[in-house]
């Protein structure tokens, strides 16, 4: 007996909005605190982007592989 699964499209979506949406998230307060002087908030938001991506893109990465 086969179960049909259907329709998963909204399930990619739902992994790519957690694999980019925090990041994007991230940049987009770096970025506002990096215009507003806070140059060290602003910095530390945007390396939080690049860890939270790289490890987002391993393991859902390695999910939908």
């Amino acid at each position: 007996m086969m179960l049909e699964v259907g329709n998963l499209d909204g399930l990619f979506a739902l992994i790519l909005l957690i694999m980019f949406g925090p990041a994007l998230l991230f940049i987009i307060i770096g970025a506002i605190l990096l215009s507003k002087q806070k140059k060290k908030a602003g910095k530390v938001f945007m390396i939080l982007a690049g860890v939270y991506c790289l490890i987002s893109l391993g393991i859902c990465g390695t999910m939908m592989a």
